[in-house]
């Protein structure tokens, strides 16, 4: 479904991606962990467009992801993409803002979305948000509205990009639960996350970046439990207690 091959990305004279090979197979969860500024995010940012990369190739179910010819558009109707900072519109009721993507860029019928809307908003346990605001919103609402979004797109593939560092620790919970029923229907995920246990239950496999590399990489149980390298075994004794 995703494939990265020797994938260079370079902010002027820094370079933040040095040579990603990675792939994400159908129905697969693969989380990214690391430390912060270790290119996990602009990892996901170069799969969709929405950064460019100087070298490599990156290819979205075979079709080639660049930013700068028009394929992108296709590219973005089937991944989707849920931020840290959930990027809701403050001014749109809640509903508005899930149903916005399949009206505008799909040129659904405003209907059809609405219904397909409210059966996400009740997927997510937020049906009695619809006609709410996001400022009227936990955080951990907000997240979960923009989840909703995200699938209102009828993706092939979600980015996670570090969907609860935001949140207070006891919003955390409700966004993962969301997470771990679309890992159980054989989403497509590809997930930037600090939270290890959740790696740990639900990834089928984790890859560890350090400085712009892929250090180490397998199985989630192998990674995270076992951990082979050594600079793997120093961040993860740094952010649990019992590896």
């Amino acid at each position: 479904m995703i494939e990265l091959r020797d994938v260079h990305k370079s902010y002027g004279p820094l370079e933040v991606i040095k040579g990603i090979d990675a792939t994400v197979n159908k129905g697969e969860v693969v989380c990214l962990i690391g430390p912060s500024g270790s290119g996990k995010s602009t990892i996901l940012r170069c799969i969709n467009g929405l950064e460019s990369y100087q070298k490599g190739t990156i290819e979205f179910d075979g079709i080639r992801v660049d930013r700068d010819h028009r394929s992108i558009v296709e590219v973005r109707t089937h991944v989707s993409m849920v931020f840290q900072r959930f990027n809701l519109f403050p001014h749109r009721t809640v509903l508005e803002n899930v149903i916005e993507g399949p009206v505008w860029v799909k040129k659904e019928p405003r209907a059809e979305a609405r219904d397909r809307g409210l059966a996400l908003l009740e997927r997510v346990g937020l049906a009695e948000k619809a006609s709410a605001h996001p400022g009227q919103l936990s955080g951990g609402q907000q997240q979960r509205v923009a989840i909703a979004r995200a699938l209102a797109m009828q993706p092939k593939a979600i980015l996670f990009d570090e969907p609860t560092s935001a949140l207070d620790p006891e919003l955390v919970g409700e966004v993962l639960a969301v997470m771990r029923g679309l890992a159980e229907e054989h989403m497509t995920m590809m997930v930037v996350t600090h939270e290890i246990a959740f790696a740990r239950d639900v990834a089928d496999r984790v890859l560890f970046l350090d400085g712009g590399r892929i250090v180490e990489e397998g199985r989630a149980d192998e990674v995270l439990v076992r951990p082979q390298n050594v600079r793997t075994q120093d961040f993860l004794r740094r952010v649990i207690d019992h590896v």
